[in-house]
């Protein structure tokens, strides 16, 4: 019998067969895995098999054998185990920054990673839900654009937009461009932040990386290193409620000793805890804004703030006009 073309991809095709076909669970015999090439029209007999399999060891590909009523050969150990893929999809899947359209690839593409037996699990792991998703489609090339730019230390350019009560896209400064130095990207809250440098603000700034539009590449060199430099980025976040600036302020704050565990999630166990009794107390800095303040008059009277006295009539103030809107 001639050969096939495929012939010479013997090897090739034999590594395909096992990390799609078999895993520590699932097996192929020697019969098995000639009959699996033949598909291919790939002859293969039981000895040059076994050659072949060991020339896959060498290669580096972990082929296992599981003994039961019969010897069976398996891909053992993969790049991502399964566990990882399904912390993988979980993490694609309720990724709010990510479109639906685009999860729905990259969860495709992890199915791959895996035997089809393992994709099967993964493709049940994932669950038809009404989770909210970004659908600017742009966000892929925006986070690339923006490696690129820090990659190459020059600024980027791009329009920003906000949502309106009709849902629809309203560009901020009047559809103006904005220009600023790119130094990190971060994940707060379930979106993608760029913190870059406003040299108009003279200040850090960050921006939402699915709000960007139109973005480009500037031919101008970044500034504000110094500034980045000083950045604490794990303070920032803590800082940053939501990720909304504003004034940076030292806020003290009295809170039930039931919220211990929220208070170090939030800013962590290097704050310093001052106990009394059945509450405690504590200083943070923190970036005065809405969601702070809804953050504090979440938890009622179980977090109050102490000082700053501006900071305490702010809390006072919105908590009167909140109580209004509800009196006929």
């Amino acid at each position: 019998m001639a050969k096939s073309s495929n012939q010479k991809l013997k090897l090739l095709y034999l590594m395909k067969i096992f990390l799609e076909k078999t895993d520590e669970n699932h097996g192929l015999t020697v019969k098995e895995l000639s009959d699996e090439l033949a598909a291919y029209e790939i002859r293969a007999e039981r000895k040059s098999l076994y050659d072949d399999i060991e020339l896959l060891r060498v290669y580096g590909l972990d082929v296992c054998v599981m003994r039961d009523k019969q010897v069976r050969y398996y891909a053992g150990s993969r790049s991502f185990e399964l566990a990882e893929l399904k912390l993988l999809v979980d993490a694609v899947q309720f990724s709010k920054f990510i479109t639906a359209k685009k999860s729905a690839a990259l969860i495709k593409k992890l199915e791959g990673l895996g035997s089809r037996y393992q994709a099967s699990q993964l493709h049940r792991q994932v669950e038809v839900s009404e989770r909210l998703k970004a659908d600017n489609e742009e966000i892929f090339c925006n986070v690339d654009m923006i490696h690129r730019a820090i990659s190459e230390n020059r600024k980027i350019c791009f329009r920003y937009f906000e949502w309106d009560a009709q849902k629809k896209r309203v560009l901020r400064r009047d559809g103006s461009f904005y220009c600023v130095s790119p130094w990190a990207l971060t994940w707060d809250d379930e979106n993608y932040y760029m913190v870059a440098f406003d040299s108009a603000a003279d200040c850090i700034k960050h921006y939402r990386v699915d709000k960007m539009l139109e973005i480009y590449m500037d031919k101008s060199a970044r500034e504000g290193e110094k500034k980045f430099a000083a950045l604490d980025m794990q303070r920032y976040s803590k800082q940053a409620f939501g990720m909304y600036g504003g004034e940076l302020c030292n806020v003290r704050l009295s809170c039930d000793a039931s919220m211990a565990g929220v208070v170090i999630d939030r800013f962590g166990t290097d704050i310093i805890i001052a106990n009394h009794g059945e509450r405690f107390e504590f200083t943070a800095k923190v970036m005065l804004s809405p969601t702070f303040y809804s953050w504090v008059l979440g938890f009622g009277n179980k977090i109050t703030v102490v000082s700053p006295d501006d900071v305490k009539e702010k809390v006072k103030s919105i908590a009167q006009e909140a109580l209004a809107a509800y009196i006929d």
